[in-house]
């Protein structure tokens, strides 16, 4: 009985440390990868203006060329709304919503993930005159609510999110310069 009452206060006491500490672990996660793509910044806007442009260029389209979409109000201006859903598990359920757009300059959206795992994040897509070419920046920013945040100690987001960022990215960059 001794043995059993030690090992239960040994797990509070981990349970205990593990939610301490996530009161200093910073909720925010963010990330973005930028390429230069050797077109107009006009040329550029025509791919990642509307929900359809981007589709032909998406990482999530590659995994599941099947995924089924479904578009709500004007594409590819504020307010147009796309939701997806897919059985592939890098892609899920969700939906967004542009809620900004500064033509030839960035795009913002409001996104909502349903599966594999409830979430929400500010994404955006901002365009630079960069030389003769232009600048790409793709990413989002999100906030994980507590203890989740726990989960940044052991987690490297620029490793997991990079092998989608870098297909999608080149896919653009192709597309651009054709």
């Amino acid at each position: 009985m001794k043995t059993l009452k030690k090992v239960g206060i040994s797990l509070l006491g981990i349970i205990a440390i593990a939610l301490i500490t996530a009161l200093f672990v910073s909720k925010d996660a963010s990330y973005d990868k930028s390429i230069i793509i050797n077109a107009p910044v006009e040329v550029v806007w025509q791919h990642v203006a509307t929900f359809e442009a981007q589709g032909k260029w998406s990482p999530w389209s590659v995994y599941d060329p099947e995924i089924k979409q479904e578009l709500i109000g004007i594409d590819g201006a504020v307010g147009a709304k796309q939701s997806w859903e897919s059985e592939h598990e890098k892609v899920g359920k969700g939906e967004q919503t542009i809620f900004n757009m500064v033509p030839n300059s960035i795009i913002e959206t409001d996104l909502k993930f349903y599966v594999p795992y409830e979430s929400e994040a500010k994404g955006f897509i901002k365009l630079e005159l960069e030389g003769s070419g232009t600048k790409v920046t793709w990413g989002f920013k999100s906030v994980m609510p507590y203890p989740f945040n726990l989960m940044k100690l052991f987690m490297d987001l620029d490793e997991m999110m990079e092998e989608d960022w870098n297909l999608g990215l080149n896919k653009l960059k192709e597309l651009s310069e054709d």
